[in-house]
C-alpha cells in the first residue's frame, strides 16, 4: 500500500488522519463504534488532539531510471510519481510530464522502480 499523507496513533491503532485545529480527524474504511459514514467505504471520527499518541506525515518515495521520486498514488500495477531531483532537463527526457511550474509527474510501471520506502516525518 504506497501512503502519502498524515496518519495518526489513537489508543494504540493508526488511522489515516487528517489534523483540523484542537483536532485530528480519523478515517477508516469499515464501520466502527463513533466513526460516522461520511461516504460507502469512507467513515471519521473527530478526536481532541492531546489524545492522540502520534501524527505523522507518511511519504513514500521511490527511485526510478537512477532518479528520485515521491509515489503519490498507485492503480494495478502502475504508480503516479513526482519527480524530487529539481532537473527540469531530466525531468522532460525521462518524459514526465509538467503538471504545475516545476513540478514533474507521471505514471511508471511498479516493477520499473527501485528503493520504494516509506518515510515518517
Amino acid at each position: 500500500m504506497i501512503r502519502d499523507g498524515y496518519a495518526a496513533r489513537w489508543q494504540g491503532r493508526e488511522y489515516e488522519a487528517s489534523p483540523d485545529g484542537e483536532q485530528v480527524r480519523l478515517y477508516r474504511p469499515d464501520p466502527e463504534d463513533g466513526f460516522d459514514e461520511v461516504r460507502p467505504g469512507r467513515f471519521r471520527r473527530c478526536v481532541p488532539g492531546d489524545e492522540v499518541d502520534e501524527l505523522v506525515y507518511i511519504r513514500t518515495m521511490c527511485t526510478w531510471r537512477g532518479e528520485p521520486f515521491i509515489v503519490l498514488a498507485e492503480h494495478d500495477s502502475w504508480l503516479r510519481v513526482e519527480y524530487t531531483g529539481g532537473l527540469a532537463p531530466v525531468a522532460r527526457q525521462l518524459g514526465l510530464e509538467e503538471f504545475d511550474f516545476g513540478v514533474y509527474q507521471g505514471w511508471v510501471a511498479r516493477d520499473e522502480v527501485t528503493e520504494l520506502r516509506e518515510y515518517r516525518v
